[in-house]
């Protein structure tokens, strides 16, 4: 295997027919497999080998995929880049010597690379859509709901999803059809969508499709993003669709609350990981605390630490009203946005990402500036809304991924509209 792509490569097959038979298909390593070690790119978790499948996992075999390895990930889902994850970056195959995007950029890289047909990962802020637009592969963000997360280690519970990668629209959305609908273990999946038929909607009839551009969205971006981006547009309205530009002023703060929101989460779920209860032992010396603080010091790396302490500043006493309680009001507001928006249009659209892809190790030095790349995608997992990149084209021959964003639990017409593209 090339590109570090997977942490570890094992076979897991599949019922003999279904759906998905003869397919192959590399499972984020977030995602609990039973007998395979499920790292999340972490030292922390790096022996761990969960008893069960996760929901999505058993769909798949039911389907008959045969799923090929757990692929490489940002250390628990954070990071922009896929550079933060205990064994190594990801190198980029759509562009060696970059990045593959955040965080699932190993199941994107396997895509692109050919290791796999299909790839399943977990998007927080854009952790599918940003590595689909980076590797120039599809990537889907469904509806919060609309797909089991039993057996996902949980980042931030209220923001991430599982979701499907592929070479084309119409095979993530076969790999849709196979992972999405409600599940007895996952109390915050909704029925709605269970008579959808993904694949089918990818027929690329755009005809009077009515897409609305947020250009917000559009600010700031790099020049040849932008200039990929409208060709795009211009590709969709000789098909028949129709644009017109809307505002979505709450996304200005989108960003702070995303984090705020998201850094929270994390302290809460990752207070579990202390070498005790879960994760690392090291047989340290000392007390309880200086223990359970060895642990997490050697267990987990520098970007994790970074969002624990702002997450856990957060949420101390006498800073939830201030940070925390905002955060979600302004979450309301971009819900709100998003819904007046789409109430006069059918699609929204955007460049998925502002910039091209990063060389490695060129936004390490600055987090600030990896936060900021995540700025068109977060709003949508702030608004639990579906979307999808396809690729768009190129600039300086690196890829350029498109955004569409759609209502609640309609991925068919993101779908449709994607189709038009790739």
């Amino acid at each position: 295997m090339s590109g570090n792509v997977f942490i570890t490569e094992e076979r897991i097959e599949g019922a003999d027919d279904g759906p998905l038979a003869g397919r192959t298909v590399a499972v984020k390593d977030n995602i609990s497999t039973a007998g395979v070690r499920t790292t999340c790119g972490s030292a922390m978790l790096e022996e761990y080998v969960p008893p069960y499948d996760a929901t999505v996992v058993s769909r798949l075999k039911e389907a008959g995929a045969t799923i090929v390895g757990k692929a490489n990930m940002d250390e628990f889902g954070m990071g922009t880049t896929n550079e933060t994850s205990h064994f190594g970056p990801v190198d980029n195959p759509a562009a060696p010597g970059r990045v593959p995007g955040g965080s699932s950029g190993g199941s994107a890289a396997a895509v692109a690379a050919g290791e796999a047909d299909l790839a399943l990962g977990s998007d927080t802020g854009g952790s599918i859509r940003c590595p689909a637009a980076f590797c120039g592969v599809v990537g889907i963000k469904p509806t919060y709901g609309l797909v089991s997360r039993y057996g996902l280690v949980a980042y931030a519970n209220s923001l991430e999803q599982i979701g499907p990668l592929a070479p084309s629209v119409e095979e993530a959305a076969e790999l849709l059809d196979a992972i999405a609908g409600s599940d007895e273990r996952d109390a915050t999946t909704r029925a709605a969508g269970e008579d959808s038929n993904y694949a089918a909607a990818a027929d690329g009839d755009v005809d009077g499709l009515r897409v609305g551009v947020p250009t917000e969205l559009l600010d700031g971006a790099d020049e040849g993003v932008v200039e990929t981006f409208w060709d795009a547009i211009a590709d969709l309205e000789d098909r028949g669709a129709e644009y017109h530009e809307v505002s979505l002023p709450s996304v200005e703060h989108a960003v702070e609350a995303y984090y705020v929101i998201a850094m929270s989460e994390a302290s809460s779920n990752l207070a579990r990981f202390d070498g005790v209860r879960y994760g690392r032992s090291g047989g340290y010396e000392g007390n309880w605390n200086e223990a359970f603080a060895r642990a997490r010091e050697e267990g987990f790396g520098d970007e994790v630490k970074r969002r624990i302490l702002l997450g856990t500043y957060a949420l101390s006493a006498g800073y939830h009203d201030k940070y925390y309680k905002k955060a979600q009001d302004a979450r309301a507001w971009v819900k709100q946005d998003f819904d007046e928006a789409l109430a006069e249009a059918d699609v929204l659209a955007s460049p998925t990402m502002p910039v091209p892809p990063f060389e490695l190790g060129e936004s390490l030095d600055d987090p600030l500036q990896m936060y900021l790349a995540d700025a068109n995608t977060v709003p949508v997992n702030l608004a639990d809304l579906p979307a999808i990149s396809v690729p768009a084209g190129e600039t300086d021959g690196l890829p350029v991924g498109l955004q569409l964003v759609g209502p609640a639990f309609d991925e068919e017409e993101i779908i449709r509209a994607g189709s038009a593209l790739a």
